[in-house]
């Protein structure tokens, strides 16, 4: 459309054009600048910190204390890989037979379990919400292609370790282990390190430093676990 003085009339939307480039453009940055800067937060810490101010809560502060892999008990990350994804080393971001079974299992009306990979949940923690919807599983398999085209395997363990919550607003090795038995994360033991680990699908229903009944199966099939993966070797495997 030509106004009178003969130029084209440029459409009021036409800007929406640049909304998913833009989109596209930030979030690559957001994850190639996370490849060499550790988060000073996560999306789930923000949450779960408005969260507690909206209750009244005004004293409630998240724990959180950033540690190198190299800083962090081995047994940890090796705990975490064999509870939540043995194939870490392996897939591409997606492990599809884990899906599978997960769908087999939870159809069959067992207790639900999740399909998700280390790099899935990394990319939900760091940057989405809480609650399913498509679109937050369509944006944390975006973030999930970018973490595993543009991190190696040890930095996005680095991450999980870091982020993931292992009691209420408890995040990360160092806070866990602080927390439940005033250590460091680089002295955690194996019994420890799967005790955290048997506590992630539900962090603020589980305990581990006073495991119930199901922590302490859980956690003693992930020892068992660690040890057919071969241990502490496993991780000589990522990149």
């Amino acid at each position: 459309m030509e106004n009178a003085t003969g130029k084209r009339r440029r459409s009021p939307w036409r800007w929406l054009l640049w909304v998913p480039l833009l989109f596209v453009a930030l979030s690559a940055l957001q994850v190639a600048v996370l490849r060499f800067v550790d988060p000073p937060t996560s999306a789930f810490m923000l949450a779960r910190q408005g969260e507690a101010w909206r209750q009244g809560d005004w004293g409630f502060r998240v724990a959180y204390d950033w540690r190198d892999l190299e800083d962090i008990s081995r047994y940890l990350p090796m705990a975490v890989i064999a509870a939540e994804d043995q194939n870490f080393a392996s897939h591409s971001g997606f492990d599809l037979k884990a899906i599978e079974k997960a769908l087999d299992h939870n159809a069959r009306g067992k207790r639900v379990r999740g399909g998700s990979t280390i790099s899935q949940q990394v990319a939900k923690n760091l940057f989405l919400w809480q609650g399913r919807s498509w679109l937050r599983k369509g944006l944390e398999a975006w973030y999930t292609l970018l973490i595993e085209l543009m991190w190696p395997k040890h930095r996005i363990l680095a991450v999980y370790v870091n982020v993931a919550e292992f009691g209420d607003g408890i995040y990360g090795a160092q806070a866990a282990a602080r927390s439940y038995w005033r250590k460091d994360a680089a002295r955690l033991s194996a019994a420890e390190s799967a005790r955290l680990a048997a506590v992630l699908p539900s962090p603020r229903r589980y305990s581990a430093s006073r495991p119930g009944p199901y922590v302490q199966r859980r956690a003693g099939w992930i020892q068992r676990q660690m040890r057919q993966l071969g241990g502490s070797e496993y991780l000589e495997q990522l990149d």
